[in-house]
């Protein structure tokens, strides 16, 4: 885990990234870190998470953490949300990206069906169960940025478990936003994004 050297504590200025050593999630704190926010990026592997950082830093004048993050696991997610908070004092933009694939069809591979769905589905669940209370208590504006997959709405043969793990993404975004809207005085907001067919260490 890398420190900050200096705390800035905006909470208007940080964005917090899973999955954010390689693929969508880079490029997306690639770009957080150009427009001049503060980046914390959550990864399993270490050594991608200290090469991430580099990018990162080179991109923006903010500053980079990066946690060593199992999002399957909530203590794991609460533990990045801490860190973020005594880093920088809160967070404006949450992206749930981390993700998996290779799970399964309808009646095979029930041990890759638990390891997708604990990532992609759970770990966007332990994201808005930990971080979204906070985030709107904060009283600033925010977003919550869930990354969702076109299979989890067209559902084509092949990995079920990865499209039922993208579908539930969808309709736990769908859920939270309208909470969202409905809860006087929230500046938070909720996104779903759906990537087309993406070259990423997951399709390799």
């Amino acid at each position: 885990m890398s420190t900050p050297m200096h705390a800035a504590i905006t909470p208007g200025r940080t964005a917090v990234i899973t999955g954010g050593a390689s693929g969508i999630g880079l490029a997306a704190a690639v770009r957080f870190a150009s427009l001049g926010l503060n980046v914390v990026i959550a990864d399993l592997d270490t050594a991608a998470l200290r090469a991430a950082a580099g990018r990162i830093s080179e991109a923006g004048p903010g500053e980079v953490l990066t946690v060593q993050t199992d999002v399957s696991r909530k203590e794991d997610v609460e533990r990045l949300k801490d860190k973020a908070w005594q880093a920088f004092g809160g967070v404006a933009v949450l992206m749930n990206n981390a993700g998996i694939g290779n799970g399964g069809g309808p009646f095979e591979n029930y041990e890759g069906w638990q390891r997708v769905l604990a990532t992609n589905l759970w770990g966007v669940i332990n994201g808005v169960h930990t971080f979204v209370p906070a985030m709107i208590a904060q009283g600033t504006p925010a977003a919550v940025i869930n990354t969702g997959s076109k299979q989890g709405i067209t559902t084509p043969p092949g990995d079920t478990a990865y499209n039922v793990s993208k579908a539930g993404v969808k309709v736990v975004t769908e859920g939270l936003q309208h909470v969202l809207r409905n809860t006087p005085g929230c500046l938070v907001s909720a996104h779903l994004l759906v990537p087309g067919w993406v070259h990423t260490g997951l399709t390799a």
